[in-house]
């Protein structure tokens, strides 16, 4: 049984250009007591059109697609709905489009060829707020490409300037994957403290959310690869 009308359910929209991914995905999302697929789309210019129409909780998005692409996608959704929550779609882990797509605004990414339950838990913890941060593929991918990236953030270390310490040691540990709790007790404080904490690098930084400040974090050579 699928969550449809319960309004509990996390709303999830499927976004690829390939009839045969959009229906597995479907079928393993609605087999979750907890989640609902409301709608799909074929290619970036309906994604934008049926997140505006349906508002989901989660967008799943390809990258790779025509007439708009998965990154011009999540950037205009995200420009028009801050709160709008992207789960980006990839056949493989070091991809220059997925970086490129977390910068855009993307809430973190999953290979194609994730399980029923990983697709699950990541749709579960997006839809949550938190970014999909914590496996270790997902910080080579950032490592790699902002290290060598052509635009770096050039008001970085400006910016980094108005943090305090204590904010700019929480981003490193974001940036390293660690959730609230886990930076808390690191850090020997409260989680509603370090909730605040982001909060407040957030609002400095002007990011949308973790995922973007992880990012913020590697191109300003807070973290380093290693």
């Amino acid at each position: 049984m699928t969550g449809a009308g319960d309004s509990t359910s996390i709303r999830v929209l499927i976004v690829d250009d390939q009839a045969m991914v959009r229906e597995g995905f479907s079928v393993l999302l609605n087999a979750m007591p907890d989640i609902e697929v409301i709608g799909e789309a074929v290619n970036g210019r309906q994604a934008v059109a049926q997140v505006a129409a349906l508002r989901p909780d989660v967008v799943l998005m390809d990258i790779r697609m025509p007439e708009l692409n998965g990154i011009e996608a999540t950037r205009e959704i995200v420009a028009a709905d801050s709160d709008a929550k992207v789960l980006v779609l990839t056949t493989f882990d070091l991809d220059e489009y997925v970086y490129q797509a977390l910068r855009a605004g993307a809430s973190g990414f999953l290979l194609k060829d994730a399980s029923a339950r990983q697709l699950a838990d990541g749709v579960r913890v997006v839809a949550a707020g938190e970014a999909l941060l914590a496996p270790t593929v997902t910080r080579r991918l950032i490592t790699e490409f902002s290290r060598i990236s052509t635009s770096p953030r050039l008001p970085a270390m400006a910016q980094i300037g108005d943090l305090t310490e204590r904010e700019t040691e929480v981003l490193v540990l974001i940036a390293q994957g660690l959730s609230n709790a886990e930076i808390a007790s690191h850090l020997v404080v409260a989680e509603s403290t370090i909730k605040t904490h982001v909060s407040r690098i957030l609002v400095k930084l002007g990011l949308r959310d973790r995922t973007q400040a992880a990012v913020f974090a590697y191109e300003a050579r807070l973290v380093t690869p290693g």
